[in-house]
């Protein structure tokens, strides 16, 4: 029987990501043989121990990472420097640190620095997720067919980087490897921005009169349905996602908005013509993510 890929993985945190690797690793075999779960939260490590999904549980970060040849941050982004400055006096040499963060260029700029020498690090983010949030949420299949995209580092291991291939691979995932900068505005625009749109939509139906939004509520279309899905999400995470990647996200943000106000015009001039092709354009786009299987 092959060795697994890391003898010990230590996940740090275990919210719908961190559950979900760990719930895959199990039941898809090859990736590791014991797992240590870790969370700050008393509630959620509580939790993880009910649901069985580590063989050892640890409330402080630094004790997780002790003898772990793989650990994987699954924490909001915002809180990596502080974790990192936490556990990296622990971290064995010849270990792999890993992270599944919606920013990248924020993650080399808080975690880059205090990577002691001899631990390798690779920088991940599985695009794979739903509105849930917690132990519980996890999935085993969760990353079947999403992509995880993968910023190595220039001077990186390569055989790090392919272990960290291996892992998302085995967990149905397809992976490719991009510049952390790209991967910013590439995800500004597909996942950021989109969440930013439908918080505010949201948040702007919530500032409606009582009698308003009550009828908003009930008579909620599909289309504002799936606004509030994509709102019902975790907002220390998202709060910490738009902050860290608040330049590729006010980039994308400006254009939306100018796309917007165009849009504006045409529907208050009629400008047909516009309308449709803007329609148009937007069913390509769904067909293509169909095609891509991606829909």
């Amino acid at each position: 029987m092959a060795e697994p890929i890391f003898k010990r993985l230590a996940l740090i945190g275990i919210g719908l990501i961190g559950s979900s690797i760990a719930r895959g690793a199990r039941e898809f075999g090859g990736i590791v043989g014991e797992i240590v779960i870790c969370d700050t939260s008393p509630e959620a490590l509580e939790r993880a121990a009910a649901l069985r999904l580590g063989d050892s549980y640890e409330a402080d970060p630094a004790s997780a990472v002790r003898g772990a040849d793989g650990v994987i941050l699954c924490t909001p982004v915002g809180g990596y420097a502080a974790l990192m400055r936490d556990i990296a006096p622990n971290l064995m040499a010849g270990a792999l640190l890993s992270d599944v963060g919606s920013t990248k260029e924020s993650v080399l700029r808080d975690v880059g620095p205090l990577v002691p020498d001899g631990v390798d690090f690779v920088p991940a983010h599985p695009i794979a997720g739903t509105e849930f949030s917690g132990p519980d949420a996890g999935q085993a299949g969760l990353f079947q067919g999403r992509w995880a995209l993968l910023t190595p580092l220039e001077r990186g291991n390569e055989d790090a980087v392919r272990k960290v291939e291996r892992m998302w691979q085995i967990l149905g995932a397809r992976t490719a490897r991009m510049d952390p900068a790209h991967h910013d505005r590439v995800i500004a625009i597909v996942s950021h921005l989109p969440h930013l749109i439908a918080f505010t939509i949201c948040g702007t139906a919530d500032d409606l009169a009582d009698e308003t939004k009550q009828e908003v509520l009930q008579f909620a279309a599909s289309g504002f349905r799936d606004f509030t899905r994509i709102a019902a999400s975790d907002p220390v995470m998202w709060r910490d996602i738009f902050l860290n990647n608040k330049d590729a996200l006010l980039e994308m943000l400006a254009r939306f908005s100018e796309d917007a106000q165009a849009m504006a015009r045409a529907v208050r001039w009629g400008d047909t013509a516009y309308i449709e092709d803007k329609i148009v354009r937007s069913r390509k786009i769904r067909k293509s993510l169909i095609d891509l299987n991606q829909a």
